[in-house]
This record gives C-alpha cells, sequence and structure tokens, in this order.
C-alpha cells in the first residue's frame, strides 16, 4: 500500500511539472473533444438480459459496456403502470444505484407508446375501497401508499447514476411523473405529454407539480398543462425545455440515447456521479449551502486516481474511453 501511494504521488509530480511547463510542449486541454468516438461509434451491440434483473413489467437488458438499458415492457397495455410496476421500479433502481459496473442509464418503453400511465383496473380497489375502519385509519393507509408510489419515481432522483428518458408516442399521467425524475430528456417526433390527472378527479401526487416547474422554468406553462391536461407535443416539450433534443423517429432517438449514455459512461464515475449529486443538491439550497457541501464533498474527491489517469489521457492525447477507470 505504502508503496501504491509513493508511485502515485510520484506520478502526480509529474503531471504537476508538465501541466506548468511552457506552452511549446503542445499541450492543449481546452480544444479537443475527449470522448467523441463514443458517440460516433455508440452502435447498439445486441442486449442481452442484465443478471439479477427479472421482473413482470419491466426488462432490463445490457446494451453496450457499463450501460443499462431499461424498459417498461407491457406494450399490450401500451406500458401503463400495475403494482408490480410500482413495486419492481424501486426494487431495480435500488439495484441500479449499487451496482458498481453500471455508469449510465436509458429507459424507454417497448411498443407503440411509452407510457399510458396509471393501470386504473389495476388500482381502483386501491383508490375507491381504501382499508380503514374510520376516516383517520384510511387517512394513514392512503398516505402510506401515496407515499410508497413516490418512492417510485425518488428513486431514480436518487440514484447516483446519470438516468436517460428516450420517450416516443404518448407520455401521460404518472408517465411525466417519471420523465421529470430523470436527468436527461430525448424525444421523437411523435411525442406527446399530458398531466392527466385532474381528468381522473385528482392532483398529480408523484412527483410532477414538484419537479415540473424546475424543469421547464415556466410556472404559467405549468399551471396551464396542470389545470387543462392538454396534450403537450414534442415541438413544444422541446422550445419549453422539458426535452433537449427531439428526432425523427424511435429508433434514431435510441441511438441518441446511447450514444449519449456512452459518451457519459466514458468518463470518470467518481466525476459523474459526484455532479449528479451536488446538481441535485444545488437545486434543493442556496448557493452558499451549495458551495459549503462542494467543499466538503471534494476535499475527499479530489483525491482519486481518475483526476489522475484523466488529466495524464488528455496530455497525451488520448480518448476516455481508453482509460481503465476503476468500479464504484
Amino acid at each position: 500500500m505504502a508503496a501504491a501511494m509513493a508511485a502515485s504521488l510520484r506520478l502526480r509530480n509529474l503531471l504537476m511539472r508538465r501541466l506548468t511547463a511552457p506552452t511549446h510542449l503542445g499541450l492543449n486541454l481546452s480544444l479537443r473533444p475527449l470522448g467523441s468516438s463514443a458517440q460516433e461509434k455508440s452502435s447498439r451491440a445486441a442486449p442481452s438480459e442484465a443478471p439479477d434483473h427479472s421482473y413482470e413489467s419491466l426488462r432490463v437488458t445490457a446494451t453496450q459496456k457499463h450501460i443499462l438499458h431499461v424498459q417498461l415492457n407491457r406494450p399490450e397495455k401500451r406500458n401503463a403502470m400495475n403494482k408490480a410496476f410500482w413495486r419492481e421500479m424501486v426494487e431495480c433502481f435500488n439495484k441500479i444505484a449499487q451496482d458498481p459496473d453500471c455508469r449510465a442509464v436509458v429507459i424507454s418503453g417497448s411498443g407503440k407508446t411509452f407510457t399510458a400511465g396509471i393501470d386504473l383496473t389495476d388500482f381502483a380497489s386501491d383508490l375507491l375501497q381504501p382499508q380503514g375502519e374510520d376516516a383517520a385509519r384510511i387517512s394513514w393507509h392512503l398516505r402510506r401508499l401515496i407515499a410508497g408510489y413516490q418512492e417510485t419515481f425518488s428513486v431514480i432522483e436518487k440514484c447516483p447514476k446519470p438516468v436517460i428518458a428516450a420517450i416516443h408516442g404518448g407520455c401521460i399521467g404518472a408517465g411525466v411523473d417519471l420523465i421529470t425524475a430523470c436527468d436527461i430528456r430525448y424525444c421523437a417526433q411523435d411525442a406527446f405529454f399530458q398531466v392527466k390527472e385532474v381528468d381522473i378527479g385528482l392532483a398529480a401526487d408523484v412527483g410532477t407539480l414538484q419537479r415540473l416547474p424546475r424543469v421547464i422554468g415556466n410556472q404559467s406553462l405549468v399551471n396551464e398543462l396542470a389545470f387543462t391536461a392538454r396534450k403537450m407535443m414534442a415541438d413544444e416539450a422541446l422550445g419549453s425545455g422539458l426535452v433537449s433534443r427531439l428526432f425523427p423517429d424511435k429508433e434514431a432517438m435510441l441511438d441518441a440515447a446511447f450514444a449519449l449514455a456512452a459518451e457519459i459512461s466514458s468518463k470518470s464515475p467518481v466525476a459523474v456521479q459526484g455532479t449528479k449529486i451536488h446538481l441535485l443538491y444545488s437545486r434543493d439550497h442556496s448557493v452558499a449551502e451549495g458551495l459549503n457541501y462542494m467543499a466538503s464533498w471534494n476535499m475527499s474527491m479530489l483525491q482519486t486516481e481518475d483526476i489522475v489517469k484523466s488529466v495524464q489521457a488528455a496530455m497525451e492525447k488520448k480518448e476516455l474511453k481508453s482509460v481503465t477507470f476503476s468500479k464504484l
């Protein structure tokens, strides 16, 4: 261990000398787009079933190194979210969060649509005949149910691995709750989005009303969508900032989503996962609190060997995909 630490210190010192050397050595860290080939060479290999991920409502596959593809997998029901889905999403993303091989996730819907939202036929008894002997006990029961359903999407946000939502067709009701908990959203031209809950007599209660205003930054538009349940079409979603890119069809969208995931997964997992954690923390705290947390975080994380490896790759004009970062 002492020898390894000494070797690491010598390498750091060497890098520091090279970084502070005169510019005639030709070092230019700012102009080279590192990892570009990860995006250019993003063809999807034949997916293999991810180990330890066997579900009724989801299909999880390993499409490329360090990338998992989570599919809503009830195409015959337009990927409506049944009771199994709400339970399995928590199990799935808790496993992904602890998976040292996974560095990025793409989530999409199988079949012709992303999701039709909650499966009302599967939830009729919970909604119309809740358990409890009196109003107080019924209320406590419903509160536990709602908190559990909220965790189904909060677990995506809590997962330190970046999650990319790839949306085609309808993204209705709870589908909007799901995608607003993701880090990045792409959609196909046929996509549309509906905050549908008012049409079934309730206020959206598992994340849309809390996350959508922060995602698009337009309270007036959020209010309009939530009060009317009208459709937001793909072009409007792009213009409002709900999605960051728009593609002509599902295939092109998925190719781009996996290219992005490959680019992300080529970076240091210490850097990427720390970045996600701090982006979310800063969203919910003041600038001063965010800076204080960042200082406390990086006093440990700056000691990672990933910095040495990344800087060395840049100096040697190597792409980051050629660097082997330790699992995290």
